[in-house]
């Protein structure tokens, strides 16, 4: 049996389970809060040229520190707010706190038909 630094390298290597799951998890992260996110430099072309710049925080959180010029549309009640925003006929770029609002205030406005949405996701990329 070898083992180095307290780790039973035979016993990791027979049963790679335990790992799977860090890295399942890691991956799933990933995939929620990258994947399909607009970049920062496009985010800010967008919004320069009079894309709308929606948070999709809580009240609190928007309440609390937003980007310059974002307008506060919670999640909870975007379905609701989605109509007022598609008559708007411009592009819209959300974000939230991790990206992971984000990206679902992305597909609810796409699937009530807005069709230019992007998803810069966490407000830190701004």
């Amino acid at each position: 049996m070898c083992q180095r630094r307290g780790w039973n390298v035979g016993a990791i290597m027979s049963d790679p389970w335990p790992w799977l799951l860090p890295i399942g998890v890691v991956l799933a992260w990933l995939a929620l809060t990258r994947l399909g996110k607009v970049s920062r430099a496009k985010a800010h072309e967008l919004v320069s040229s009079g894309a709308l710049l929606v948070d999709v925080r809580t009240e609190t959180e928007f309440a609390s520190g937003h980007l310059n010029g974002a307008i506060s549309m919670p999640l909870a009640r975007l379905s609701e707010g989605a109509p007022s925003l598609r008559e708007k006929h411009k592009p819209i770029v959300v974000y939230c706190a991790s990206g992971i609002r984000s990206g679902a205030a992305r597909r609810v406005l796409r699937r009530v038909g807005v069709e230019e949405v992007y998803d810069l996701g966490a407000m830190s990329r701004w």
